[in-house]
C-alpha cells in the first residue's frame, strides 16, 4: 500500500454519470459541503450542460485541479479514469450507483472523508493498467489504456471466435469458444468474475486470461505476471476487442491486438481503514461468520 500524499487540497473537478440529469440536487449538496472546507469546486462541461450548470473543459480541468470526482457508479468512475490518465491525477469515486466496488464512499460519508482527507487520514492505491494497442495490416496502430479489462469477443451470437494467444512472442493456446476477458487485478471482479475467473487483490500485478464459454474442458483461467506482453490474433475473418466495456474495436483477419501492463498504473482515493475483503464480503454477499 503507497503512503503517498496529495500534494495540495485546494481544487477538485467532478464529472456526473451520464444521462441522468436527476443528480443535480446531489452534486449540489456535494459540492457544497466540499466548498465549506475551503476547496474549490470544478465541473466538467460536458456534465454541466446536463444539470444546467457553467463547466470547464476536461481536459483544461486536469490540469488544473489537484485530484478529481466521480459521482455515479462504477462505469462512470472508469470512465474517468481512462480519459483522465494521461494527467495522472489521482481519482475518487462517490456512490451514486448501486454495487460499488471502485466507487466506494457513500453519499453519507463524504462529510467525514473530506474532514479526513484534510487531515491526512487517507491513502492512495495504485491499480495497474493495461496499454495495448490494434496492429492492422496495413500498419495502422489504435492505441488504448484500460482499467478493468479487455474483451475479445464474437461479432454475432450465432459465431465461435478462434483465438491464438502468444506471450512474448512464443505461441502458447489457440482459444476456441464465445471469447477471451485479459483482465487487471481490478477488472477481476467484473466480467472475469461472471465468466468463473479468480478474484484477484486488486494491488497485484498480474493479468488474469479468462475463456468465455470455451469449447474445450481443459481450457481454464490464467494468470500471467504483468512484465509479459501478450498478444491475440485470429483467423476469423471479423472479431471484436471491447475495451472496459464501453469502446470497441473491430479486428480483421491479419489484425494484431498487443497488451501489456502500463509504465503506471490508476491512482485512486480511498478511505484508510477500506478493507477490500470486507468489500468483497458486503458485495458478493458472502457466507455468515461461524
Amino acid at each position: 500500500m503507497s503512503e503517498a500524499k496529495l500534494q495540495q487540497i485546494k481544487r477538485v473537478g467532478f464529472i456526473l454519470k451520464p444521462n441522468a440529469p436527476e443528480i443535480k440536487p446531489l452534486y449540489e449538496k456535494i459540492s457544497g459541503q466540499i466548498q465549506a472546507r475551503g476547496i474549490d469546486v470544478f465541473l466538467a462541461k460536458n456534465s454541466a450542460n446536463m444539470i444546467g450548470k457553467k463547466g470547464m473543459d476536461f481536459d483544461d480541468m486536469c490540469k488544473e485541479v489537484d485530484f478529481l470526482i466521480s459521482l455515479g457508479g462504477d462505469g462512470t468512475l472508469l470512465s474517468l479514469v481512462r480519459r483522465s490518465y494521461g494527467y495522472n491525477k489521482p481519482v475518487l469515486g462517490i456512490n451514486a450507483g448501486n454495487l460499488g466496488f471502485l466507487a466506494d464512499i457513500g453519499i453519507d460519508e463524504v462529510e467525514l472523508f473530506f474532514d479526513n482527507l484534510l487531515e491526512g487520514n487517507y491513502r492512495i492505491d495504485d491499480r495497474m493498467m493495461i496499454e495495448g494497442f490494434i496492429h492492422n495490416k496495413d500498419g495502422e496502430k489504435r492505441e488504448f489504456f484500460a482499467f478493468n479489462d479487455v474483451v475479445i469477443t464474437r461479432p454475432t451470437v450465432s459465431k465461435m471466435v478462434k483465438i491464438s494467444a502468444y506471450i512474448d512472442n512464443v505461441w502458447f493456446n489457440t482459444y476456441r469458444g464465445d471469447g477471451l476477458i485479459i483482465s487487471t487485478p481490478t477488472g477481476s471482479t467484473a466480467y472475469n468474475l461472471a465468466a468463473g475467473g479468480p478474484v484477484m487483490y486488486p494491488l497485484t500485478q498480474a493479468f488474469i486470461m479468462t475463456p468465455i464459454c470455451a469449447h474445450s474442458l481443459t481450457q481454464r483461467p490464467l494468470v500471467v505476471p504483468a512484465d509479459f506482453t501478450i498478444e491475440l490474433d485470429s483467423t476469423d475473418d471479423t472479431i471484436i476487442a471491447v475495451i472496459d466495456g464501453q469502446d470497441d474495436y473491430e479486428m480483421s483477419r491479419g489484425d494484431r491486438l498487443v497488451i501489456k501492463g502500463a509504465i503506471r498504473g490508476a491512482r485512486l482515493l480511498h478511505k484508510r481503514e477500506r478493507n477490500y475483503f470486507s468489500v468483497l464480503r458486503e458485495k458478493l454477499s458472502w457466507g455468515e461468520k461461524i
